[in-house]
């Protein structure tokens, strides 16, 4: 492009041909996006944890939920996905810390699709809620965490860079990790203490 800018940047395209550099409207474009992605999640999550703690039957109510999904002790529980999902979206709408905040949104969204959602079928309007909410959320979740938060985030400003297969991973290990870890500890369906 004439009078054009460029930003250098590698993006893998389809035929395999790899793009060296892109203009800047193309850079603001992809910064743009990741903003809306991450503030509309990280909203999303913030209200969530929020609904969880304050809104209809409060903390007691979201307890009482969590220890006839056979989470034990409730109130522990509640509170603690409470709090990782206001955590996480705070942390998701100004960009910090980026990969770790991702992978506690997975890791939540697991254990709510193991526990709460999965003999429910797909579909999030079926009785008892389908997996389709959390399904997608997860897969959103892994893909901030491999791809950063852009460029207009606290994590951009202090040149953390997190971006490619590293903090994938690490957003996939504590995503999984910390849902296996808490199954195994606390998880016990059908139970009654």
């Amino acid at each position: 492009m004439a009078g054009s800018t460029t930003v250098p940047i590698r993006l893998q395209q389809a035929e395999g041909a790899t793009v060296d550099e892109i203009t800047t409207s193309g850079a603001q474009a992809i910064n743009l996006a990741l903003l809306l992605l991450r503030v509309g999640v990280g909203a999303m999550i913030l209200a969530h944890g929020w609904n969880h703690l304050f809104g209809g039957g409060g903390l007691a109510g979201t307890a009482g939920w969590f220890d006839s999904l056979g989470l034990r002790p409730g109130k522990l529980h509640a509170l603690l996905a409470s709090v990782t999902e206001s955590i996480a979206g705070v942390l998701l709408i100004v960009g910090l810390l980026t990969p770790v905040a991702a992978g506690a949104l997975l890791g939540v969204m697991l254990v709510a699709w193991i526990t709460a959602h999965r003999s429910n079928g797909f579909f999030i309007f079926r009785p008892g809620q389908g997996w389709e909410y959390v399904a997608i959320v997860s897969v959103v979740a892994i893909a901030i965490g491999t791809v950063g938060p852009g460029a207009w985030s606290l994590d951009d400003l202090w040149n953390l860079g997190w971006l490619g297969w590293t903090p994938m991973l690490a957003t996939v290990a504590l995503g999984f990790g910390g849902t296996a870890a808490l199954l195994a500890v606390f998880w016990r369906p059908g139970r009654s203490d």
